[in-house]
């Protein structure tokens, strides 16, 4: 039985006030929630701070990205190593965001998966189809592509040191979220792809939900047989509301 998870996304939020403020809520208002797991994903700059915060707590942290690199003069970048100088368990690679904005393809993202996992980090990669593939019927052949790229580079084997999460990219940020259904039958879709390679990781791994969800749909969404929990973004930076997604996903 795959346990939940709820990994908070700030994206580029915070400060040093409310980050404390936030996180103390969090942690005192999910005290207890036996068979979930969660973590929040913060800047780069507060690292540090979210270490400080949680370090004795049962809420873990990490980035939202990372280099392919592990040094060099690649000015800006962060590596991995570097994460895990600040206690990271996780970090996202392949965010839409990070693909949508900043270029970065396929191959780049298996090179981010690989540099987390070569450093005993867990990536939580992100796979998923805009509106315009999701309407031109190609979901599955662009989420088979996003996941064979990893499959290629490092192996069926290494996704069970990895969480995966469907981000529908046409419901973030929108107000629109898939449906309970929608989710599922992609999620259906990503684990049955894993299986045909090797069913018992295919078993074990979880695949989170990341297209906006909120508390108030928190609880179908998780219900599904095939969602492990969620990835979280703007709900992430109210306390009620993340506190609300994760008692669902103890439910």
């Amino acid at each position: 039985m795959r346990s939940k998870l709820v990994v908070g996304n700030w994206k580029m939020h915070g400060g040093t006030v409310q980050n404390r403020d936030l996180l103390n809520a969090v942690i005192a208002g999910t005290e207890g929630m036996n068979g979930t797991s969660l973590a929040v994903c913060v800047p780069y700059p507060y690292l540090s701070q979210a270490q400080s915060i949680l370090q004795a707590t049962h809420v873990r942290w990490g980035a939202q990205n990372v280099s392919q690199y592990d040094k060099g003069a690649y000015t800006g970048e962060v590596s991995a190593a570097m994460l895990m100088d600040f206690g990271c368990r996780y970090v996202i690679v392949g965010h839409s965001e990070r693909r949508a904005l900043y270029g970065e393809d396929s191959h780049t993202v298996a090179l981010k998966f690989r540099a987390a996992q070569s450093v005993g980090l867990t990536p939580v990669l992100c796979v998923g189809e805009t509106l315009d593939q999701r309407e031109a019927a190609i979901t599955e052949q662009v989420v088979a592509e996003q996941l064979d790229a990893i499959i290629e580079l490092v192996g069926i084997d290494a996704l069970a040191k990895s969480v995966l999460a469907y981000e529908p990219v046409w419901a973030i940020g929108t107000g629109k979220t898939a449906t309970p259904e929608q989710a599922q039958e992609v999620h259906a879709f990503i684990r049955g792809r894993i299986a045909a390679n090797n069913s018992e990781v295919a078993t074990g791994l979880q695949i989170l939900y990341g297209g906006s969800a909120k508390a108030n749909n928190a609880a179908e969404l998780f219900a599904m047989p095939d969602i492990d929990g969620g990835l979280i973004g703007g709900a992430s930076l109210v306390a009620d509301e993340f506190i609300a997604i994760c008692d669902a996903a103890k439910n």
